[in-house]
């Protein structure tokens, strides 16, 4: 090979491809718009650090009243006309918020859905420990979906199953409802019972 066709293939190598610059995309801000974030806005509806209300006034007046306080401007309302914007301690605020939605958290119980499978033919004993766990169960304010199986030529015999289901009904009537009463699905009965 020639040295012009050495260096040809080596300048092909050492050429990189150039993609376009692209800006990083600038980080939004979760809560409410404080001090110089509030944008676009000329007038707002001022709440003093005491809860006065000082009417509409100039945006940058609002922002001078709230760093002459040695506080933070912070708008409460953005959609109403003119936006309310509040003199407050933005960091103190947004604990406080933090605070209250962590409180919401522990509050709110997911309700889950219990299973207990029985048997046409279930024992006294068996059918004893089977209500217990359910009472247990209602009483952390779980429901609670009664699964009856059926195998092999048990299937013939029905009856039995739906006997179990309404005993299993009427054990429970003071402590449960039925929120779906028993159906049959494929070799099953299903049955929901919610607590009252």
């Amino acid at each position: 090979m020639s040295g012009d066709g050495r260096r040809a293939r080596r300048s092909q190598e050492n050429t990189a491809i150039r993609r376009p610059f692209r800006a990083a995309p600038t980080p939004t801000k979760d809560g409410p718009r404080s001090n110089r974030d509030i944008r676009g806005v000329r007038e707002v509806q001022l709440i003093d650090d005491t809860g006065a209300n000082r009417g509409v006034v100039s945006f940058f007046e609002a922002l001078k009243i709230a760093e002459d306080a040695g506080l933070d401007l912070v708008e409460i309302a953005p959609n109403s006309v003119p936006p309310v914007c509040k003199i407050l301690d933005y960091g103190r605020f947004r604990f406080l918020e933090q605070k209250k939605a962590a409180e919401a958290r522990k509050k709110q119980r997911t309700i889950e859905i219990k299973e207990i499978k029985l048997r046409p033919g279930i024992d006294k004993h068996d059918y004893d420990v089977k209500m217990k766990a359910m009472l247990g169960f209602f009483e952390e304010g779980d429901k609670v979906k009664v699964t009856l199986r059926f195998r092999g030529r048990e299937m013939a015999h029905q009856d039995l199953g739906v006997k179990v289901l309404e005993r299993v009904k009427a054990d429970l009537a003071e402590q449960a409802k039925v929120e779906s009463d028993w159906q049959l699905e494929g070799r099953q009965m299903v049955m929901v019972l919610a607590p009252r």
